[in-house]
């Protein structure tokens, strides 16, 4: 039973580790167009930095993990682009406001690996429990 209840643990791991990152992903879109004065830095964009947690000694040589786990939220590049926008509230004396180093594209991709990886380990999760429901049932 010990391999049932790692697999909900490694699959519930996954789950943690791509919502944080969906969240990243969410918050990165939603300011791709927030515009900073110069004398503000840009809205820096985030990139989430996972890791595998170390195996448990089971398995095959000892290598079955037990899941994921985010070490870091990185920030990325506080000077952004420079814009030139003369009509903006925010803009210099040379029409230059800041816009946000985010790719809207690289976000657009991100955001469908997470999702699907968010999925499958729903998926993994279901399918773990199901078991262990079933086993449960056997013994009455």
């Amino acid at each position: 039973m010990g391999a049932m209840f790692s697999a909900l643990g490694v699959a519930a791991s996954g789950m943690s580790t791509y919502k944080v990152w969906l969240d990243a992903i969410a918050d990165n879109v939603a300011n791709v167009s927030t515009v900073r004065g110069m004398d503000e830095n840009a809205y820096e964009s985030k990139y989430v930095v996972a890791q595998s947690r170390p195996g448990s000694g089971h398995g095959v040589r000892g290598q079955i993990g037990r899941g994921t786990s985010v070490s870091r939220i990185v920030e990325n590049d506080p000077e952004g682009i420079l814009a030139y926008q003369p009509d903006h509230p925010l803009a210099n004396e040379e029409g230059l406001v800041r816009l946000p180093n985010v790719d809207l594209g690289e976000q657009m991709t991100n955001m469908i690996i997470a999702q699907r990886a968010y999925q499958v380990n729903t998926s993994v999760f279901e399918r773990a429990r199901d078991s262990y429901l079933r086993a449960l049932e056997i013994g009455k």
